[in-house]
């Protein structure tokens, strides 16, 4: 639907958009672990995030899917700040639908949020079928919000296989235009995708094809060096492949990108899950300088040793607990990076106004492997761990969720994981507690990736400094 004025959520730079008001809800997707069994489906779940509220850290709506089985996982806007660059055609959308896809059944629903925020409601899906159609892939995975569309990944082909790529959707209809690549070059493992708009450049991670991920972590793919362990350079508007940057291959699974939010800066960070080296995992950053690229290793946390008699069957053989890093979040001003570490239960902060020296500002423990730590209000040990990550606008906020994919759960806490989502206070300067009375639990199901009402660190890329 199309506004006389932009949408106010839309912020002509990040700056300004830290300065908006606080966020009131969370858009959460929950997954049913046991579908096959008890055939409920996945849900969208709704958080009150205002701490004036009597019903805050409570759950006050919920949207269940039309069929079970889905794998809910990441999720979008349909629009954001990027409409309001200066070449965008569509300054005038609004931020209302939630773009949310069934990581096993390709299947993509639009939720309207508009006429009733705490009763989302679907309004169109797309189907596996036109996707795999119009695009020859399938398994969508990530969605940002462009000036010219919503852009989407996919992790493979319909036969669970590479390539994955790219694709985009109209804004306003939502019907599939096609795929992105016009000219793929080498490319052929798909994961995350962002870009820095002022230098019409995109960029690309690696994770493995469905068929590689989908039963868990390989072993055998693994010690071979099979997952990714590249990023890859675009031409953003010709659609061209430019570069492929090896990291190693004993840098496996390259994760999620988190570009520097201001425009005029070329650098991002992006997360690798393990080295084979030492079971370590990592942060990169990547950088443009004299018009070429490079990446860098900046953040290096090594595995914790431990009793074997506590890991999991698939650790028990090198005695320690990785850090498993799979999610990581940069703060609008560009100031603060946080990085989940699954396994070893911990959220970093670290300090990366200087993106090429971080310093680590602080730290919370929540569940692990291991640890199990608890949180304020848990009242015992948690399971899982921090996973998916993100920050309200002003930095203040950060909202963590415990559960990664469900067959990776299962192969890293096979005792089962009880799902919870809790908020931590965060200082812009330095220093993470837990709020005592965020504690979010889900019976039954699995939360994974969280989205702010109004838009949040993760959500918006800006053409404006």
């Amino acid at each position: 639907m199309a506004l006389w004025k932009p949408d106010p959520t839309f912020y002509a730079s990040p700056r300004l958009a830290g300065q908006a008001p606080p966020e009131e809800l969370a858009y959460v997707v929950t997954l049913n672990p046991n579908a096959g069994e008890d055939g409920r489906p996945d849900a969208l779940v709704v958080v009150d995030t205002n701490p004036s509220s009597p019903t805050y850290a409570q759950t006050v709506g919920r949207l269940e899917m039309p069929q079970a089985g889905d794998e809910l996982h990441h999720f979008g806007w349909n629009a954001c700040s990027a409409a309001l660059c200066p070449y965008a055609p569509h300054p005038h959308v609004e931020r209302r639908y939630l773009l949310v896809p069934g990581l096993r059944s390709s299947n993509i629903y639009v939720v309207d949020t508009k006429p009733a925020p705490r009763k989302p409601q679907i309004v169109k899906t797309i189907t596996a079928q036109e996707i795999a159609n119009k695009t020859g892939y399938s398994r969508p995975h990530t969605f940002h919000c462009g000036p010219d569309g919503i852009y989407a990944s996919a992790l493979g082909n319909v036969n669970g296989d590479g390539p994955g790529g790219i694709f985009i959707l109209d804004c306003e209809s939502f019907e599939v235009l096609g795929r992105w690549e016009v000219e793929r070059g080498p490319q052929y493992l798909a994961y995350d995708f962002w870009w820095h708009l002022g230098f019409d450049t995109l960029i690309t991670s690696e994770w493995g094809t469905p068929n590689m991920v989908e039963e868990g972590v390989n072993p055998e793919l693994l010690l071979a060096g099979k997952y990714g362990h590249h990023v890859h350079l675009w031409d953003l508007r010709r659609r061209k492949h430019l570069e492929a940057i090896d990291l190693g291959a004993e840098q496996q699974m390259v994760l999620e990108l988190r570009p520097a939010h201001d425009p005029t800066k070329p650098y991002g960070f992006v997360g690798v899950v393990v080295s084979l080296k030492d079971l370590s995992a990592s942060v990169w950053t990547w950088y443009r300088e004299k018009n070429s690229w490079g990446i860098r290793k900046v953040i290096e946390i090594p595995a914790e040793p431990a009793d074997a008699d506590r890991l999991p069957p698939a650790l028990k053989p090198f005695g320690a607990v990785p850090p498993l890093v799979t999610d990581i979040a940069l703060s609008l001003d560009d100031r603060q990076l946080y990085v989940s570490c699954w396994g070893t239960g911990e959220l970093k902060q670290f300090d990366v106004s200087d993106p090429f020296q971080p310093k680590q500002t602080g730290s919370v423990r929540l569940g692990g492997i291991v640890e199990r730590a608890a949180h304020p209000h848990s009242g015992g040990p948690l399971n899982g761990g921090p996973q998916m990550v993100e920050v309200s606008r002003d930095g203040r906020r950060v909202y963590l969720t415990n559960s990664l994919y469900s067959r990776w759960d299962a192969q890293f806490y096979p005792e089962g994981l009880d799902g919870w989502m809790v908020k931590l206070n965060a200082d812009p300067h330095g220093g993470l507690k837990p709020d005592p009375n965020f504690f979010l639990t889900f019976e039954g199901e699995r939360p994974h990736q969280v989205r702010l009402q109004g838009g949040d660190a993760s959500s918006d890329s800006y053409c404006f400094p």
